[in-house]
């Protein structure tokens, strides 16, 4: 049995949770409202406080389908309580960014500034200090989008292996390999 699925979901105070006839589920919560569908062959129980998750047969489709309904949900509910956050360092020598708005601009290098939309659901911050690398922070209650913006910038610039120059995670590790070794 999938551990993941058979875990209830506790519900905080100020967040409701509605599931409605084609399972459509939607949380709301002081930092907003998210809503996604769960297939409908997992049934969802809204008790007192809790969420629990049941699937009809042991097949490998349900197995799978019961532990991801469970931490769709379970993000959605820590979305609108607590909210997630991202943050990307940009590390390089002239590497910028500046946020207008919900606009980001970069200058990572290239012949020309890149500018990203972001959307209206994430608010992004951008840092810059004297002698640190520049910081991108990315916040929002859709832990799905958020690392899907994330995960669009950091493609404008990938992290190359020798220098490891590029846009990473903060604290993400990068694996660095050795240049060419001198001629004896």
């Amino acid at each position: 049995m999938s551990r993941i699925g058979k875990k209830p979901i506790i519900i905080p105070s100020g967040v409701s949770i509605d599931v409605s006839a084609n399972n459509k589920v939607t949380v709301k919560g002081p930092k907003g409202e998210l809503s996604q569908e769960v297939d409908p062959d997992i049934k969802m129980e809204v008790t007192e406080g809790e969420v629990v998750f049941q699937r009809p047969t042991e097949q490998k489709r349900h197995k799978a389908l019961h532990g991801l309904s469970r931490a769709l949900v379970n993000n959605m509910v820590v979305g609108v309580t607590e909210g997630y956050k991202k943050e990307l360092e940009l590390v390089g020598v002239g590497y910028r960014a500046t946020a207008q708005g919900n606009v980001l601009e970069l200058n990572l290098g290239y012949s020309h500034n890149i500018f990203v939309a972001i959307p209206a659901e994430v608010s992004v911050k951008a840092e810059s200090a004297k002698g640190k690398n520049p910081i991108v922070i990315l916040e929002g209650v859709d832990k799905q989008l958020i690392g899907q913006v994330a995960a669009k910038i950091k493609s404008l610039r990938k992290v190359e292996p020798y220098k490891g120059k590029g846009i990473r995670f903060v604290g993400e590790q990068i694996r660095r390999k050795a240049g060419k070794t001198a001629a004896k």
